[in-house]
């Protein structure tokens, strides 16, 4: 069977935990290299990116990056640069979690946010995408979130920063279209990871029961929208927010 993603080249944030780990697994078993940005490189997690290259013969290669550090941000697109001069995707997937009523969000925790779920995603794009233009060709994934659409108590910064993110993904996908660049967005739901940990019970189950579906969400099921996204399956999608979230309504 062949694979969507033979031979291309990936670059995914936050590519250790969560609902990035699935996505640079679906993607490694469907033929796909990676570069995997993350915080830091743990024992485990050499384990992990050994095992995909010998299970699916790719490679994976880390590229450490702070968030919400420009400097760091520069630094981890220029080692990219350096690893491959041909990127085919790029999944924006790293982003902290924020709660905190309006009144009581502090102008700090406002910018830190958006320093890392918008203006370190943006500055990646901006790099990456001069290597897609170059090649005339690429897919960009940004991953935002039903809180930008829900205006729940407490997701003040976090639904403004993802809410920005989808609006940003229009733009691109506008300006970067006529070099064969798609740019789509994906918003989960409630999702399986250390943030639904983080979610209040209260807040899990109200999400979960006013979607047709009534579950959260798998992580793979996340990966598996980022997949056809990021092939060929999906060659006249861009500028499109998907929701992923069971339906809500």
């Amino acid at each position: 069977m062949t694979k969507l993603l033979q031979n291309k080249v990936a670059v995914i944030s936050g590519a250790n935990r969560g609902i990035g780990k699935c996505i640079a697994e679906t993607f490694a078993e469907n033929g796909a290299n990676i570069i995997a940005c993350m915080r830091s490189v743990s024992p485990e997690t050499v384990i992990w990116m050994n095992s995909l290259e010998n299970k699916f013969n790719i490679s994976v290669k880390p590229v450490l990056v702070e968030m919400s550090d420009e400097k760091s941000v520069k630094k981890s697109i220029k080692e990219i640069m350096v690893i491959s001069k041909k990127i085919d995707i790029l999944v924006n997937n790293a982003g902290i979690a924020s709660g905190a009523l309006f009144q009581m969000t502090t102008g700090v925790e406002l910018r830190k946010v958006f320093e890392i779920n918008f203006f370190s995603q943006i500055a990646i794009s901006q790099g990456i995408a001069k290597i897609m233009v170059k090649n005339k060709s690429g897919s960009i994934i940004n991953l935002s979130s039903t809180a930008a659409f829900i205006a729940d108590s407490g997701t003040l910064a976090y639904g403004s920063s993802k809410s920005a993110f989808a609006r940003a993904t229009q733009s691109m996908a506008s300006e970067l279209g006529s070099s064969n660049i798609r740019v789509n967005a994906i918003a989960p739901g409630v999702t399986k990871t250390d943030m639904f940990e983080q979610m209040s019970i209260d807040a899990r189950n109200k999400l979960i029961n006013s979607s047709a579906l009534k579950r959260a969400a798998e992580p793979k099921d996340i990966a598996n929208v980022s997949l056809f996204l990021a092939s060929d399956l999906s060659s006249h999608v861009t500028g499109q927010v998907i929701r992923a979230d069971g339906g809500i309504s």
